[in-house]
């Protein structure tokens, strides 16, 4: 469990200003992730992403065993940082959405497993706006067999104890379970 009273602040103050129930972590069976302190840029897309050093080298001996087995992977997605989070929350907010329904498909700032740079978002050719499609493919079924084999998990499977949507494009090293 995260012990940074500065950091706890600012959620604090985060779900306040976004009308988040401050027992969400409680409710929801989650902790708070600390942001990740150091960061690699992969360069395979336009803007690069980051993610932890670990992440980097179980993401490209990952993304090798998929090419060697005629699988195509494609990083959408790795480190986003608490402000990111929050901005995203309040275009959704500033749009008309209501707080409980971007819960749904997002964590609350603190709580994404994306602050670690630990979690890939991760797609295929066609397959690249992260919606539950991605179930169909190739890569999510070659996913679903080998990736265990380099760390990661899939944590929001369909009806997962979180009250998350079903996302078969996230996955997350095994040492953030």
């Amino acid at each position: 469990m995260l012990n940074d009273a500065l950091y706890l602040r600012r959620i604090e103050e985060a779900f306040m200003a976004l009308g988040i129930p401050q027992d969400y972590g409680i409710q929801r069976d989650l902790v708070p992730y600390p942001e990740a302190s150091a960061l690699i840029a992969v360069n395979e897309t336009e803007p690069p992403k980051q993610l932890a050093p670990e992440a980097v080298s179980r993401w490209y001996r990952l993304k090798q065993a998929a090419i060697t087995d005629g699988i195509e992977l494609l990083l959408i997605s790795g480190f986003r940082s608490f402000d990111r989070q929050r901005q995203i929350i309040e275009t959704k907010l500033g749009k008309g959405q209501d707080i409980r329904s971007v819960l749904k498909v997002m964590a609350a700032p603190g709580y994404s497993q994306h602050h670690t740079g630990l979690a890939l978002d991760i797609g295929t050719s066609g397959h690249v706006d992260l919606t539950e499609d991605f179930e169909g493919t190739d890569a999510f079924r070659w996913l679903t067999t080998r990736a265990k084999e380099f760390g990661f998990y899939m944590p929001y499977t369909r009806g997962n104890r979180f009250g998350f949507i079903y996302e078969p494009w996230h996955w997350a090293l095994i040492e953030l379970a």
